[in-house]
C-alpha cells in the first residue's frame, strides 16, 4: 500500500473514494463537509437523506458510504470525527475508529484508492499533531492488499507540514 501526501482540495481528487469529515446528521455543514456537498451536488445530500431515514445519520466514530454525484471520485465515505474535549471523551479512539471503519468500508466496495482529510482537526479542534499520529499510526496498521493507495490531502500549510513531517515522503 502506497501512503501519498497532498495539499489541495480533496473535491478535486480523481479517486476511488473520498472521505468526507461530516457531521452526524450528514446533511452537510462547513468545512471539507459543505466543500464536498458543495461539490458533488444534490446527489449526495439525497442519498444521506437516505441513510439518515434508515439509520438515523451516523455516529461518532462510524462511516457510511454514498456515490459521489458531480466529483471526479467514484465514492463518498463519510465519517464522524469527535469534538475535542481536552482528551477526556475517548477522542483518541473515536479517532482511530473514523479510519478503520472508513477503511473497512472501502474494503467491502472494492475500493483500491482514497484520500483523506483532516478529520477533526477543523471547527472539532482536534490538535493537529495529536491527530496526525492517530491518522497515520492507524491507517500503516491497518492490513490490507486490497487498498493500493490512501492519500492524506491538508487544505492547510500547518497541517500539510505536519503530514510531511510525520510521514518523511515528498508530496505529489
Amino acid at each position: 500500500m502506497e501512503i501519498k501526501l497532498l495539499k489541495g482540495d480533496i473535491t478535486q481528487l480523481d479517486v476511488d473514494a473520498i472521505v468526507n469529515a461530516a457531521n452526524t446528521s450528514l446533511l452537510g455543514g462547513g468545512g471539507v463537509d459543505g466543500a464536498i456537498h458543495r461539490a458533488g451536488g444534490i446527489q449526495i445530500l439525497e442519498e444521506c437523506k437516505q441513510i439518515r431515514a434508515k439509520q438515523g445519520g451516523c455516529n461518532v466514530g462510524e462511516a457510511v458510504i454514498t456515490s459521489s454525484g458531480n466529483l471526479k471520485a467514484k465514492f463518498v465515505i463519510h465519517t464522524v470525527g469527535p469534538n475535542w474535549n481536552n482528551g477526556n471523551s475517548n477522542e483518541a479512539e473515536k479517532l482511530k475508529n473514523c479510519y478503520i471503519n472508513s477503511l473497512k468500508l472501502a474494503q467491502e466496495n472494492k475500493i483500491k484508492t482514497i484520500a483523506f482529510p483532516n478529520i477533526s482537526t477543523g471547527i472539532y479542534g482536534y490538535p493537529l499533531e495529536e491527530a496526525a499520529e492517530i491518522a497515520i499510526k492507524t491507517i500503516t496498521e491497518y492490513s490490507s492488499s486490497k487498498i493500493e493507495s490512501i492519500t492524506f490531502v491538508c487544505f492547510s500549510d500547518d497541517n500539510y507540514s505536519i503530514y510531511n513531517r510525520k510521514l518523511n515522503i515528498k508530496g505529489s
